[in-house]
């Protein structure tokens, strides 16, 4: 299987830098093959030209890749901090810009406005994780969990994604070296749960 990792965070050194590698690591270790997108590091233009927006715009070269990249992952993996509750502006933009309609999703025929959408994306599996310094207690009671719903309902539960999983792993402000093993160990379990190893491979 080949599995399309985006990593949104603007430090090598944090934690979600550590995250995006042990998935890397994990899924390759099990036999399946991999993109990973640091978008910060690769320089990903966020702001979508009204060029863009029709479904048969022409792409710059750039963008056709981060599309077709997409369009053929067999599972997707997503990695950024909570901020304000939402993503990363950069990483916002990757999703104006890749996860395009005729590629993502479609409308029903005959829709009249009312943008009841068709997924299309050919990845049925889908994992988010998320760093915050809020505790999972206050980020629900408080806050409602937005990114919860950003991501399963409002994108990948568009986009025709059927299996979805997000860990948060919090409060990384405060977090030792020990709490943040025990993470890494979590995410090789739920990658390995969400993408099994290849027959091929054991």
């Amino acid at each position: 299987m080949h599995v399309l990792i985006v990593l949104a965070h603007p430090s090598e050194t944090s934690f979600n830098h550590a995250i995006a590698h042990q998935t890397a690591k994990t899924l390759r270790d099990n036999g399946h093959t991999v993109t990973l997108r640091d978008l910060y590091k690769e320089g990903f233009d966020p702001l979508l030209p009204h060029e863009e927006i029709p479904r048969d715009a022409d792409l710059t070269d750039k963008i056709s890749t981060y599309c077709d990249e997409t369009k053929e992952a067999e599972g997707i993996i997503i990695v950024h901090p909570n901020w304000w509750g939402m993503p990363p502006a950069i990483l916002k933009g990757w999703v104006d810009r890749v996860l395009r309609p005729g590629l993502a999703y479609e409308f029903k025929e005959g829709d009249s406005g009312e943008g009841v959408p068709v997924g299309l994306l050919k990845a049925d599996t889908a994992l988010v994780f998320n760093t915050s310094n809020t505790s999972s207690e206050r980020e629900t009671a408080i806050f409602g969990d937005p990114l919860e719903r950003i991501w399963k309902d409002c994108i990948f539960g568009l986009c025709g994604i059927t299996h979805f999983t997000r860990k948060m792993f919090n409060i990384i402000v405060t977090s030792s070296a020990e709490q943040r093993s025990q993470w890494l160990d979590e995410v090789t379990k739920t990658v390995e749960s969400a993408f099994p190893a290849n027959e091929l491979n054991t």
